[in-house]
């Protein structure tokens, strides 16, 4: 089983000093604390040999949480420090970039570092940032019940395949809704000054008899591999699993629910293998959960209430549909899914399997149920939700994944 290091970029500070420091996330110190914790953070995963390290991109968050606005960027300085991990963004909000910016982007890295970039593609969900930095675009952020949604699809749906097509050509061109390639798609580029020369050395079709533009090709390609592993993250959309299947992306399940995991897994397995791709339960699965240890149980439930608990309750629950995932057949069916505090939030989160808690010995039994995908499959992916970084020491967080690689996955290495 591989394993993710996946970090909320925090910048260090309890909650006094949040409030005592507003906007922390401004503050150069603080944040400059961060950025040296994710260096050793991505050089302990990468000395312990963890498969991946990710990050969440997000933007405006003077806060102080989720403070990496260009992971890219980020994970081009932890890759020159460490050796062999592999560096995924979680994920790159493709209705909100340019999608042959990003397909360059994440070329050019591979170049830099071969074989370490894996992506992950997401439609978004925060509205203070994308509305302000898509503004006259159209795209819009995720909500379960936004009438803009299908409109944030389609662009997302346009700026996948524009991805896809710069990876997998050498030119292309492309006429979407929203995106197209050359721009405008009829009339094609014209007044290129350099006909001849792109004649000769450029490729086949990318320029007329008259000297238009009509393709284009993305430089540099890909090096190791036509494309990288891309990554889907599921929430409740039937679409996106459609979209996972159709693209052959790893499916990221933050759904713990047993029988609702296992139910996901077997429809990603039916759907794939329906297209000619058979493999067995839990490939190209990624169960995104949430890890806490501790010598006794307690010791585990305090760390988990502290992090998963306090991230969860305080921040993750306002956002909609994300708590869905958590419902139990207690909840009110016509209310969101809400907790009285971090405790009563982190023991959900505990019933219903999305956190696994306990020491060493009790994290493995649960580990190993979720690795069966509760039955008889085997997950390739546990997504590890590392919320301890900015909230607890770097001692502490140090010893979480000590803990976890020393005593709980060799057994599933």
């Amino acid at each position: 089983m591989k394993v993710t290091v996946f970090a909320m970029p925090t910048v260090p500070a309890t909650s006094d000093e949040r409030v005592a420091l507003r906007p922390v996330g401004r503050n150069p110190e603080r944040y400059q604390m961060m950025v040296q914790e994710l260096r050793g953070l991505a050089q302990l995963a990468d000395d312990y040999g963890i498969t991946a390290f990710a990050t969440t991109e997000h933007h405006f968050h003077t806060e102080g949480g989720e403070g990496n606005p260009n992971p890219l960027l980020m994970f081009s300085h932890l890759a020159g420090l460490t050796k062999r991990i592999t560096f995924i963004p979680l994920s790159v909000v493709l209705s909100a970039q340019d999608p042959l910016r990003v397909a360059e982007d994440v070329a050019l890295f591979d170049h830099l570092y071969p074989g370490r970039i894996a992506v992950g593609f997401a439609r978004g969900y925060q509205k203070r940032w994308i509305q302000v930095l898509t503004q006259g675009r159209g795209a819009a952020a995720w909500e379960p019940t936004d009438n803009g949604d299908a409109r944030n699809r389609a662009i997302f749906n346009d700026h996948l395949a524009v991805v896809l097509k710069a990876w997998d050509n050498d030119v292309f061109d492309y006429r979407g809704e929203h995106y197209q390639v050359p721009f405008p798609y009829d009339e094609g580029v014209r007044g290129w000054a350099a006909p001849d020369w792109t004649r000769r050395y450029g490729a086949d079709g990318e320029i007329d008899d008259e000297g238009v533009i009509r393709k284009i090709g993305t430089v540099p390609p890909m090096y190791t591999c036509r494309r990288p592993e891309l990554f889907m993250p599921f929430g409740i959309s039937q679409e996106t699993l459609r979209t996972a299947v159709e693209h052959d992306m790893t499916l990221m399940l933050a759904e713990g629910r047993p029988e609702k995991f296992g139910e996901l897994c077997e429809f990603y397995r039916t759907e794939t293998e329906r297209l000619g791709k058979p493999r067995r339960l839990g490939a190209k699965i990624a169960a995104v959960r949430g890890v806490a240890l501790g010598d006794t149980t307690e010791e585990a439930f305090d760390v988990a209430t502290r992090t998963m608990g306090y991230e969860w309750q305080q921040y993750f629950s306002l956002f909609g549909g994300f708590t869905e995932a958590f419902r139990t057949p207690e909840d009110a069916p016509d209310r969101p899914v809400m907790f009285a505090d971090e405790a009563a939030c982190t023991r959900r989160l505990m019933e219903v399997r999305h956190a696994l808690v306990g020491t060493p010995d009790e994290v493995k039994f649960q580990l190993d149920d979720l690795h069966r995908i509760h039955g008889d499959g085997e997950l390739e992916w546990l997504v590890w939700n590392f919320f301890s970084q900015g909230i607890l020491p770097p001692d502490a967080w140090k010893k979480q994944l000590e803990l976890f690689v020393e005593k709980v996955w060799p057994a599933f290495r």
